[in-house]
This record gives C-alpha cells, structure tokens and sequence, in this order.
C-alpha cells in the first residue's frame, strides 16, 4: 500500500517501476523564525506541494522546522527527532531534510530514494568532508580528516525511519557546544560506529543537471538594492597591543567600504583613530566592551543607522556583501543575525550568535535588549554567549546565515564557495584571504 506504481505514461514514461509514494515522504524545511525566512520557507513549501499536484500520485508531508519549534534548542534537530517519529514514523518511510533555497525535482527525489530498502538504516546525503584536522570540529578524525563524511545541506539529506528511530534511544553528544551542525549531526548518528556513516549520493546536487534531485540557488539571495553605507554603523573592537598589527589588515582590506566605523580600545590613538569607553581591556570575553558599544549606538553621540555590526580587529568581511543581505530583512524586527552556534542546547540551553565572524544587530534587537537590563556578569564574560542568553530569555530568534564564518577559510570543506566574513589571522596572510574569499571583482554601486 506504500508503494505507488501508477503513473502519467506521457510525461514519465520510463520513471514509473522506480517511483515510490510521495505519500511516504516527509519533507522538513530547515526553516527560521525571522519573517524573511518564515516566508521564504513557506514559498518553497507551495512550490513542492504544486509540483506534487501535478504528478498526481499524493501529498509528501511538508513541514517548515520555525512551525516546529516547541523550544530553542530544536533547530539542532536531534530534539525533535523522537516527535517527529511519533506523529509520522507509522505512515511515512523517509524524512527529508532541505534548505530554504534547496529546490527539489520529485520524480527523481523519488527514483534515488526507492534505490534503499526502507527497512534499512540510511543516511543519505552530498558528501563533505575536512581535508585537514578542523578547530570547529573539534580536531575530529585528526589523523585521517577525510575519512569521515557529513551532508552538505544545501543538496538536503535523508534519514530512514529505522534510522531515525535508532537514532531517538540514544542522548549522547560529544561537547556542550552546537558547531557545526551538520558535521555533529553526522557524528550523531555514527554513534561512535554503532550507526552508520554517511551513504554519497550523487544525484543530491548543489550545481543543475538532468539527474539531479536537488539543485540549490544561494544563500545570498536578492532582495533587491543593497542597504545604503550609511545604514550600518560598524564597530570594530581592538586593544592597544593589536594596533600595529591587526588594524592595519582592516585599513587595508575592508574599512573602505564602511559608511560609518568605529574602532574601540582601552586606549585612545588619535591616528586610528581609537575610541576608549572606559571599560578596562580583558583578555577573554570583552563583555564589558560591547555593552558600552550598544549603549553608544544607542546615544546621540553617533549617526543613528538601522544596523550594528560589532567585529574583532581580526574579523574578515565583505560589506557590500552584507549590504545585500541586509535587505532581506527588517529592521524594525528585532533581528540578531550570524553565524549561530548553540549551548548546551539539549539540556534548555541557548542559542547565540558567534562574535568573530561578525554580530549584525537591528536598532530594534539593541533597543529591545538595552531596555530589558539584561547585562553581562562581568566584563569578561563571553560577549556573544551573554547576548545569545539575553535575547533568548527575550524571545528574539537567533538568525543564523552560513555566509558568516567563525574560523579561516581552511578550515571549511573544500565546497566553500560563498562568503561575508571569515575570523581569525592564525597562520594565513588576512590580506591574500580577503583578496581572494571577500573582495568583489565587480564594482558595487555604493549608495
């Protein structure tokens, strides 16, 4: 009864012996809360289920993961894998999981699939991998970095329902922290060797064929005219002992593009020029410091801009690029917006957005946390993490971009082909990465 064999002969001629019900298949949009991706989600939901009307074979499932979320933590997946087996582990035979931008050809998502005995356990996905030993995978696999596989979301990634079930008896992660999350959801379900790896599957595409089941856009997408310059204030946080020798990589790379920046120390150096705010430097978390920049943006000491973007000195970014991002959104939402790691994410922990690659910050998101007296514990707290608490406790998502990036270049799979910021100086020339990674070939039409 779960598998379907009839079929338009006109259209499909040669497809129908490898169909498999779309009746089966539970599609789960990776989607977020913030209204752009709610709606960008929700375009692909009606996308999928009118291409399903006109195969007429059935509906698949589709659910957008922000619909979802009973808490916070369940963007990591893991969470919602035993609710997700107990509303459709009876009827469905597949869950499949995709991108907001991924889109899908069904009869060929359908030809792989019916490939694997659904009585097995799969895991299906483009195949990833670390060509060296990787800080934000924790230096996993260091010996033989490309011995273990992970999905590439973009082309989107299968479980079966043994799998997935499998996958629900057990609760171990390897560190309080959620990454990378499709490398730990990965080492997730390897359980150590107890499960299975990673089965490449060449017709999950991120280019466009014939063949392919998915094919995926962008994750910059186009909404339009890029943000004026002067509507991000950028605030670049730097100490006495890096002025020498961090702040020169931004006047050289990337300052350029700044309508309106500033750069923070614990001292004043009028040939930065550097701003004290009176917070002692520390050597870890910087709390303090980023506190005293919210409050600025705030003040009527500085032009008032609709975004705060708060880097380290030794940040990489692209602001054209992230111009254009920003008019996805809007900032009259509260909006805290990067590359989104999460902590002890299983046990009510948070999300927070990753402060080396980059904090971008509504007016709406600062003015809301200012208000709220949510404060660090102390100056050196961890900056990033204390926002991520604050606006948790506030009920503002954590918007996570892939464009952002908390570590080098290296230490991304070989795909990495996008990108508004990379961290970190360690063991690279900054100037030859942003050269290369970041700086447009075209001209940017500067507003």
């Amino acid at each position: 009864a779960n598998q379907l064999f009839f079929c338009n002969l006109s259209s499909l001629p040669f497809l129908c012996m490898f169909l498999s019900g779309l009746s089966d298949l539970v599609i789960v949009i990776q989607s977020q809360r913030n209204s752009f991706h709610a709606r960008r989600g929700g375009q692909r939901k009606v996308e999928i289920l009118q291409q399903a009307a006109e195969l007429g074979q059935g509906d698949p499932v589709v659910l957008l993961l922000h619909e979802l979320l009973e808490y916070e933590r369940d963007w990591m997946i893991i969470p919602l894998l035993p609710n997700l087996s107990a509303t459709y582990g009876q009827s469905a035979s597949w869950f499949f999981f995709i991108e907001e931008e991924t889109i899908i050809t069904l009869p060929n998502l359908l030809k792989v699939l019916h490939r694997y005995e659904v009585q097995e356990e799969w895991f299906l996905g483009k195949r990833l991998h670390d060509n060296e030993a990787s800080i934000i995978h924790h230096y996993a696999f260091s010996e033989d970095p490309s011995s273990f596989s992970y999905p590439d979301p973009a082309a989107g990634w299968a479980l079966s329902i043994p799998l997935l079930q499998r996958c629900i008896k057990h609760k171990h992660l390897k560190s309080d922290f959620t990454i990378d999350l499709k490398h730990e959801l990965a080492l997730y379900i390897w359980e150590e060797g107890n499960g299975p790896k990673l089965t490449a599957v060449p017709e999950f595409c991120t280019d466009t064929s014939d063949k392919c089941a998915t094919t995926f856009t962008t994750y910059l997408p186009n909404c339009g005219n890029p943000v004026s310059r002067k509507e991000v204030f950028v605030a670049v946080k730097t100490c006495h002992r890096f002025h020498s020798e961090r702040v020169p990589v931004v006047k050289a790379t990337w300052e350029k593009d700044a309508g309106f920046l500033e750069y923070y120390s614990d001292v004043t150096d009028a040939s930065i020029p550097t701003i004290n705010l009176g917070v002692p430097n520390t050597e870890r978390g910087h709390c303090g410091k980023t506190f005293a920049i919210l409050r600025r943006y705030l003040s009527k000491d500085v032009p008032e801009a609709d975004w705060l973007l708060i880097v380290d000195d030794d940040t990489l970014i692209s602001l054209p690029r992230l111009r254009r991002l920003l008019r996805c959104y809007d900032p009259k939402e509260a909006v805290s917006l990067g590359e989104r790691y999460g902590y002890s994410l299983l046990l009510n922990g948070y999300s927070y957005t990753t402060g080396g690659g980059g904090m971008v910050l509504s007016r709406a998101a600062v003015s809301r946390l200012v208000s709220s007296g949510c404060r660090c514990y102390s100056d050196d707290a961890p900056d990033d993490m204390v926002l991520g608490r604050c606006f948790t406790s506030l009920g503002v998502p954590i918007t996570h971009s892939p464009l952002f990036h908390q570590a080098r270049p290296c230490d991304y799979s070989e795909t990495l082909e996008q990108a508004v910021s990379f961290h970190k100086h360690w063991n690279i020339d900054p100037v030859i990465v942003y050269k290369h990674w970041l700086q447009d070939t075209q001209p940017t039409v500067e507003l």
